[in-house]
């Protein structure tokens, strides 16, 4: 547990048209020891603000609910709220496993009830948010959820991210979301080894957008961040050297575009920020 210094923090950057992240916990336990190998943030000064390694702990800003809504009744009395954009959250999964005992993001959805943004972006892996399908339904149309989906085989995610939810439980929770009549996007960030026919057709019915990332265009340093993370050779020794290359995406995007329509699918920095 720790203390908030404060709960918005002004963003910019990759996330230009947000004005705040917002990050009830710090660290991330979906990966194994390390994280997920292609987590950018395990290289980040924010890695090391406990003791272990990335991927081994996580931190609970405890009082974050009550500091989010003295911020945001700020916000509202200043008649900027409404202007306001917000991404939750940038840099760990606000529904870590200590989220079912302390329901510190859920606390903050409440807030944002009371206190609505223009927009407000939850991003996350996670089917834990199905539990809160009711305040985000509160929060429409201005809360859009988008469900992180690397790949639709699930060799992969096991060879990858064994630790993270399996594909199926995360296309499970996309239908749960659109049927409530959540604006659901699925982020394809970054793309991992996948049959582009096959991730077309499932995004088609699961998603309402996608947003296709890749190690190249997404890190923030066109690629020297995931290489120097080490995965051009962690691909080559699992014999997927030819999806960590430049272009490797084109026929997903292709298969998207043509199963979704060119206004459904999106590309890194760009679509992310459509908002």
């Amino acid at each position: 547990m720790r203390q908030a210094g404060r709960a918005l923090t002004p963003t910019g950057g990759f996330l230009e048209r947000f004005g705040f992240s917002l990050n009830p916990y710090i660290g991330c336990a979906f990966g194994s020891a390390g994280g997920c190998p292609f987590c950018y943030v395990r290289a980040l000064p924010v890695a090391r603000a406990h003791p272990g390694g990335w991927g081994e702990w996580v931190l609970a800003k405890i009082d974050l609910p009550e500091r989010l809504e003295v911020e945001l009744r700020s916000l509202a009395a200043k008649g900027r709220l409404a202007d306001t954009a917000i991404f939750m959250s940038s840099a760990t999964d606000p529904y870590q496993g200590w989220e079912r005992r302390l329901g510190l993001t859920r606390q903050v959805l409440e807030v944002l009830v009371r206190y609505p943004p223009r927009r407000l972006l939850i991003q996350t892996r996670s089917p834990m948010i199905e539990r809160d399908i009711d305040l985000i339904g509160l929060l429409r149309p201005q809360a859009i959820v988008s469900i992180t989906l690397e790949t639709d085989d699930d060799r992969v995610r096991r060879t990858i991210t064994p630790t993270s939810p399996s594909v199926s439980r995360r296309i499970s929770t996309m239908r749960r979301l659109r049927a409530a009549g959540i604006s659901t996007q699925m982020a394809i960030a970054p793309m991992m080894p996948n049959d582009s026919e096959h991730f077309a057709a499932i995004a088609e019915e699961a998603a309402d957008r996608v947003i296709v990332d890749t190690y190249f265009d997404g890190d923030g340093a066109k690629g020297r961040r995931s290489r120097s993370l080490g995965m051009g050779g962690f691909y080559e020794r699992l014999g997927y050297a030819e999806w960590f290359l430049p272009g490797a995406e084109t026929a997903l995007l292709k298969a998207l575009r043509e199963r979704l329509g060119e206004n459904r699918v999106l590309f890194s920095r760009e679509g992310f920020n459509a908002i």
